[in-house]
């Protein structure tokens, strides 16, 4: 007897054919890869095919597979998350889609397919630097217009790049490097070996 998620990736496979790079059933939910240039022609089936009827996208975002599994994953770096929900079926589905290049990651914009798209869009390139190609007004829209770098990149600075503050002489905001002094933020008690038997005897 197979079941729900068995029939819905039997009908994605059906749906997509070739547009469908792998399938992987985990938590109860369906996660598919589909290939960076395949990206729209796979949104547009996802969302019109009738035994599918992917009709809201509710959520998007970037992942940095940088370190992953200690180093185990194998793959470009960077990818573009979807979570897709079929009000139609009452089912949900995971899309992910690879950026073909770690030092320049470009997917195509899917606000076309789902307009909700463009602020998880605009979230993903400010955090991790991931361009959409086709996005209207694609800037960012949690970090300062003048902020450097993407801050969930896996190698960005804890401390950051630069900071900003305000200057009396200038009588205005100036960024400048950062001037924090890093720190051990390990406890003593984690990063030393045998910690406890260091300190001697305690005094009851």
């Amino acid at each position: 007897m197979t079941t729900r998620l068995e029939n819905l990736t039997a009908a994605l496979q059906s749906a997509l054919g070739d547009k469908l790079a792998g399938a992987g059933t985990a938590l109860g939910e369906v996660t598919i890869v589909v290939k960076a240039g395949d990206l729209l022609a796979a949104t547009a089936v996802l969302r019109d095919a009738p035994e599918l009827k992917f009709e809201q996208l509710i959520d998007l975002c970037g992942v940095d597979y940088r370190d992953y599994g200690e180093g185990a994953h194998e793959g470009p770096r960077f990818a573009v998350v979807c979570h897709l929900l079929s009000l139609a079926h009452n089912r949900r589905l995971r899309l992910r889609a690879y950026c073909p290049d770690d030092e320049f990651p470009v997917v195509d914009s899917v606000i076309g397919v789902w307009p909700s798209a463009n602020w998880y869009e605009r979230e993903a390139f400010d955090l991790y630097g991931i361009m959409f190609t086709g996005h209207p007004d694609l800037r960012r829209i949690l970090t300062d217009y003048g902020f450097v770098g993407h801050p969930f990149r896996k190698d960005f600075p804890l401390s950051g790049n630069v900071e900003m503050r305000y200057d009396p002489g200038e009588q205005r905001v100036i960024y400048q490097p950062v001037t924090i002094e890093p720190r051990e933020i390990v406890p003593r008690v984690v990063r030393v070996e045998n910690y406890a038997d260091s300190e001697g005897p305690r005094k009851g």
